[in-house]
């Protein structure tokens, strides 16, 4: 199978290499088996993205020089140590060292495969991990856009075509998307990069100041205006004025500017003067102006006169792909910014990334991943008319196991940890519950009060 777990095994005696290769295959991982150490890193790499397996009496390199190897390689590596009864003392030692786990012979095979599974599964996390910081890094350094779906890469590609002309452009999309970071691109990546870039959200100022912000005005143009001031319009000649929300602006303000879009030029509050400007506007919005149910108040020719480049955003829910490069990046910058190490993201996490439907998008992402980075437990609230928490995203499967750890975790609590009494209320052989625990990482002594086996 091309998607099986790469396992390599080494074992001097044959015909256990022989059996223990035969057990892993019938579990559904791809094995390469190996008589000694030597061989099996003659054929390692740091990329490997399974499982070792090896016994620790061997000749020429045991198994603890092995690990010890392996480890230069990469710390990260899972190695399982097959050991003899007499062995144990070392085992362990190397546990403590970093090993993923020791195995005592004789072995069930059940507890084999176990426990190469959920190394396995811990690898590729690891990994998983590993390439999504890569890929951040990539495009931190790069293309500050980021996103390998292919509707990202049209963007990208659509916003180095139009960047350096002076094409007014139409940004839509929803609250959150990255309307702003459109913007501001386009004006990184212009000629006009070395004028200002000059925000200004329309729905944010009342319709009292709205005109002053945007157009100036002169001493005395009215009550409270002291000293003269340059409008948002004329500061950001030279450069890029970025309109957000303008669906939003007052009714009268529209027609002023659909005249500085015209003629290029503004007239301060309290003057006659006419002066004008070297201007390039990108107005956002969060509704289709191009609908008129939508459009409501907002003047149909201004939409037309700024609607030379429309450019849309998708919303992340139609870009899931995108999700965990986006959770890592914006996680790298949060634990910079908080001083805090990136935890390990988990199988649950990833599942709860690709289940939500982000409302607030890119922004509400970011503000997730802060949480995390602070060790905040990340909300199960998944937005309006969903009702759904973590534990409902899961496979069935997964959702299973952990109600089946809690179970053995309260009986064991609700017991002091008394094994015999535990088993004799689940109903299940001592084996069985050992094997479990081993399963669920669960340590009976931590339930422990004054209980003996």
């Amino acid at each position: 199978m091309s998607d099986a777990i790469p396992v390599f095994l080494i074992d001097d005696d044959k015909d256990l290499l022989r059996a223990t290769t035969q057990t892993l295959e019938l579990a559904g991982f791809s094995v390469s088996p190996f008589h000694s150490a030597v061989e099996a890193l003659r054929a390692l790499r740091a990329d490997f993205a399974g499982v070792i397996v090896s016994d620790i009496r061997m000749p020429q390199i045991d198994g603890l020089q092995l690990f010890d190897r392996v480890r230069q390689l990469d710390e990260d590596l899972p190695v399982i140590l097959v050991t003899g009864h007499g062995d144990i003392p070392m085992a362990v030692k190397a546990i403590q060292d970093g090993a993923y786990d020791f195995i005592a012979k004789p072995f069930a095979a059940d507890r084999l495969v176990q426990s190469v599974r959920r190394a396995a599964e811990k690898r590729r996390l690891i990994l998983d991990n590993r390439s999504l910081r890569e890929a951040a890094d990539q495009a931190q350094g790069g293309l500050p856009l980021i996103g390998q779906t292919p509707a990202m890469e049209r963007l990208r590609r659509t916003l180095q075509q139009i960047a350096d002309t002076d094409v007014d452009v139409l940004v839509t999309g929803e609250t959150g998307s990255g309307k702003e970071v459109v913007a501001s691109l386009l004006h990184r990546w212009s000629r006009r990069a070395k004028g200002n870039f000059v925000a200004l959200n329309c729905g944010a100022l009342p319709e009292t100041v709205i005109e002053s912000e945007l157009f100036g005005h002169e001493a005395g143009a009215f009550t409270g205006a002291q000293k003269k001031r340059i409008g948002r319009i004329e500061h950001s000649s030279g450069g890029t004025l970025f309109l957000d929300e303008i669906e939003s602006m007052p009714a009268s303000t529209q027609v002023q500017m659909l005249r500085v879009l015209e003629m290029r030029e503004v007239t301060p509050l309290g003057t006659n003067e006419v002066r004008p400007v070297d201007l390039r506007i990108v107005a956002a919005a969060k509704i289709d102006l191009g609908d008129p149910r939508q459009r409501g108040d907002f003047r149909e020719d201004l939409y037309y006169r700024l609607n030379v480049v429309t450019i849309t955003i998708p919303p992340l829910r139609d870009r899931r792909d995108d999700i965990p490069l986006l959770f890592s990046y914006f996680a790298e910058r949060a634990a910079l910014k908080f001083k805090r190490p990136i935890p390990a993201i988990s199988h649950d996490l990833h599942l709860y990334m690709q289940n939500h439907t982000w409302p607030g998008n890119v922004r509400e992402l970011s503000h997730f991943a802060e949480r995390f980075i602070l060790g905040i437990e990340p909300t199960t609230d998944t937005g309006p008319g969903e009702n759904q928490s973590v534990e409902d995203t899961l496979p069935l499967p997964l959702r299973i196991e952990r109600y089946e750890a809690e179970i053995i975790r309260r009986t064991l609590e609700s017991n002091g940890g008394d094994v015999r009494r535990t088993i004799e209320i689940l109903g299940i052989p001592r084996k069985t519950f050992y094997d479990k625990l081993q399963r669920h990482g669960i340590v009976r002594g931590d339930f422990a009060k004054m209980s003996a086996d």
